[in-house]
């Protein structure tokens, strides 16, 4: 049997809060602020960012959740949602699902609330927020709605009025208004009755470590960092635009540089360039900018060139559904490149993940030579979490590098390892030639059969010799039945399955991290004892569970499910799905 985590924990109260408005309305930065008062709160937190399609204005909402353990996904229902004003506030009603418990909060001047949300059983409350905020001396509204938001979700004033002291940049005298707006925020909630939850109680314990609060994105960047990229080229594209706004001001503090290239394909043969020269190297896109990396990438694996792409997918196809998240990217990750062009690719499952995973990402590709495509996505990269810091050490990337003079050097020596030692150029005695011609083991052009095969088992043997260790996959639980993912749909898979466990249907999880290479006989080594299989992925046509049977011999008859984006997987619904799948399934025999 493989490693099995401990079995998870008891799921801890939270609070779900949205606050939504139009463009320019500031929820996004009341949302983050609301976020970093629960983490000085002593709380964890996550907020999911959602937008309309324009490229400026439109509706804009901050979807939070607050409890007392680390939270990766979003809940079924939201407690409260906050509007700062109506406008297209209706787009929202699948995304801000609401009950007979919820509040609706809305500025007492602004209308007729939708009636969408009214109709799933939300409660209306009004309360004159623009007011507020003109009598506090021209304050913003949405300081008046922190305020609010804040005292719904039980957190203490102090810690809201720290995050916004915190985070301003502008003059000392402008803040004494909106402190003022945030106050009388408090206080509008204070006088609702009987609205008031009863605060989320963290640890009185110190926490074991600092708290980190940053987004996929920023976590993707700070891994990549660790794992010693020192270079980054890239042209902005949502939803991973904010990794490169990150990594610029990062990589000049540790002596690196980030290039805006004029497009995807010169950006993706920047960073081969520069790699090719010793330097550890990133880009950054999404499925648009992939699709035309491809030749370049391609050209990598043939060089055995170590680059690190990621990708943080969106909705596609084309241009498709830029601020939304969908996982439909892992078919082309997986099989896109022409000719058998083997490379790594790997998903975090998390927000912290996007740290872990991305700075192993950058190491394996250092030592096997090799393109390594991350795939992220929009709601892990654009999404901000309170996480622990990480407690190991960075481990730079490791390269097997030719000495200068190194007797009869063959670039592309067929070692039994298939890593040969790569020079840099300008090292004497070592020169050779790297494109994307097939080559002799010196790196001459070649068309000559036994070369080719030789070069094509070459490059596959390195990837799918490695040990890669228990890092794979995350395995928890040791039943019968399985549930196997990737990704973030793996937040609510988690949760999910704990709900089931408390209801008495017991499942184990395989959250897959390395994608490719994938070596079947490791999953059959998690799955042992297993009698049936059902695979999670967010994506239309169940991308995953066609990879896994056309590359393995899955236990009983797999089954999917999967759903596209817009709309991420709730625990709620999978529970309800993972119990009626576990009791149709139930003694139907031993593994097939």
């Amino acid at each position: 049997m493989p490693p099995i985590s401990s079995p998870p924990q008891p799921l801890s109260r939270s609070f779900s809060l949205a606050i939504a408005g139009s463009g320019g309305a500031g929820v996004m930065t009341a949302g983050t602020l609301l976020l970093d008062a629960a983490a000085r709160a002593g709380l964890y937190g996550l907020m999911v960012r959602t937008s309309g399609p324009q490229i400026r204005g439109g509706e804009a909402a901050a979807l939070l959740r607050i409890g007392t353990r680390p939270i990766a996904t979003l809940d079924d229902r939201f407690d409260v949602l906050l509007a700062i004003d109506w406008q297209n506030l209706n787009r929202f009603g699948d995304e801000i699902p609401m009950g007979g418990h919820s509040l609706l909060v809305g500025d007492a001047d602004a209308g007729d609330a939708p009636g969408i949300f009214l109709d799933q059983g939300a409660r209306l409350v009004t309360l004159p927020l623009k007011k507020t905020a003109k009598a506090a001396g021209g304050a913003w509204v949405n300081m008046v709605a922190l305020g609010v938001a804040g005292a719904l979700a039980g957190l203490p004033q102090a810690a809201l009025e720290d995050a916004l002291r915190a985070s301003w940049k502008r003059s000392a005298e402008a803040l004494v208004p909106n402190l003022a707006a945030l106050q009388q925020g408090v206080k509008l909630a204070q006088a609702l009755d009987g609205v008031l939850p009863e605060p989320l109680a963290p640890s009185t314990a110190a926490p074991a470590r600092p708290r980190w609060l940053l987004s996929g994105n920023e976590a993707a960047g700070c891994g990549a960092l660790r794992g010693g990229v020192r270079f980054v080229a890239a042209y902005p594209i949502t939803p991973a635009t904010e990794l490169l706004e990150w990594m610029a001001p990062a990589l000049s503090r540790v002596g690196g540089s980030l290039l805006q290239a004029e497009d995807e394909l010169a950006s993706v043969n920047m960073i081969i360039g520069a790699s090719y020269g010793g330097v550890p190297s990133l880009t950054a896109t999404a499925g648009p900018g992939l699709a035309l990396m491809t030749e370049g990438i391609g050209l990598a694996v043939a060089a055995e060139v170590p680059i690190v792409v990621v990708d943080v997918m969106r909705g596609g196809p084309s241009t498709g559904i830029p601020a939304k998240s969908e996982q439909s990217d892992l078919s082309f990750a997986v099989d896109g490149l022409h000719g058998d062009a083997p490379r790594l690719v790997l998903a975090p499952n998390g927000i912290d993940d996007c740290l872990a995973t991305t700075e192993w990402a950058v190491q394996l590709a250092e030592a096997l030579q090799s393109p390594a495509l991350l795939l992220s996505d929009q709601f892990m990269g654009q999404s901000r979490a309170v996480i622990d810091q990480p407690t190991q050490a960075p481990v730079p990337a490791q390269r097997l590098v030719a000495a200068a003079h190194t007797e009869g050097y063959q670039r592309y020596a067929d070692t039994p390892s298939g890593i040969s030692p790569m020079a840099i150029p300008g090292t004497p005695g070592v020169a050779y030639t790297a494109d994307g011609l097939e080559h002799t083991e010196r790196g001459i052009p070649s068309s000559q059969a036994r070369d080719h095969v030789k070069q094509l088992e070459k490059r596959l043997r390195k990837l799918t010799q490695h040990d890669y260790g228990s890092r794979w996959a995350d395995i928890e639980g040791n039943a019968d039945l399985a549930v196997i993912t990737f990704g973030s749909t793996t937040a609510a898979v988690r949760e999910a399955l704990t709900r089931a466990a408390e209801a008495g249907t017991a499942l184990r999880l395989v959250s897959i991290r390395l994608l490719a290479p994938l070596k079947p006989e490791v999953l059959a080594q998690a799955l042992d004892g297993v009698r049936q299989v059902l695979v999670v992925e967010q994506n239309h046509g169940g991308q995953l569970l066609r990879y896994l049977r056309s590359r393995c011999d899955l236990p009983g008859r797999p089954s999917g499910l999967h759903r596209p984006g817009p709309l991420p997987l709730r625990p709620g619904d999978l529970t309800r799905a993972f119990i009626d799948w576990a009791a149709a399934h139930a003694n139907t025999g031993v593994t097939a």
